[in-house]
């Protein structure tokens, strides 16, 4: 195989992978995917629903379990931003290029107002993504949306 022949299908591989964008690394094969409860609740914006299925599983020393912890408790009708922030941490401590934390803790940051840290993030995904991908550039849309706004969070 080529390397424009691999480097294509990395790309159509990382693209089919970015279906669920709170999660960068679901398992292969859904059956075998402990997550997938909390996947499905996130899909349907239940967000407590999602954190209790996740402390089911409590696997804590998984990025992508702390990922979504995070992004769930974002999320939450009632945000608990300090937790959100601790489980984007941890997720990142275990994996450091964790394309959905980096995204998330930086978006986190800007509903904070704290453009520095967003940013920080932004470079980190950049260094992260092997080609373009889809959360560097949802962050930047995010910090141009920031910037645009006043340096104030605006959803999209």
């Amino acid at each position: 195989m080529t390397l424009i022949a691999r480097l294509i299908a990395a790309a159509a591989l990382a693209a089919s992978s970015l279906a669920f964008a709170a999660d960068t690394t679901p398992a292969a094969s859904p059956a075998n995917d402990r997550l997938a409860p909390a996947r499905a609740e996130i899909q349907a914006n239940r967000w407590i629903a999602a954190i209790d299925e996740l402390k089911k599983v409590n696997d804590t020393g998984s990025a992508d379990w702390n990922n979504l912890m995070g992004y769930s408790h974002r999320k939450a009708k009632t945000p608990d931003y300090a937790a959100a922030e601790r489980y984007y941490d941890e997720a990142l401590r275990i994996d450091a290029k964790h394309r959905g934390a980096l995204e998330y803790s930086g978006e986190l940051y800007l509903v904070k107002g704290d453009l520095a840290k967003a940013e920080e993030r932004l470079s980190r995904l950049d260094k992260a993504c092997f080609l373009p991908c889809e959360e560097y550039a949802d962050l930047k849309k995010a910090v141009a949306r920031f910037k645009a706004n006043g340096n104030r969070y605006v959803a999209e």
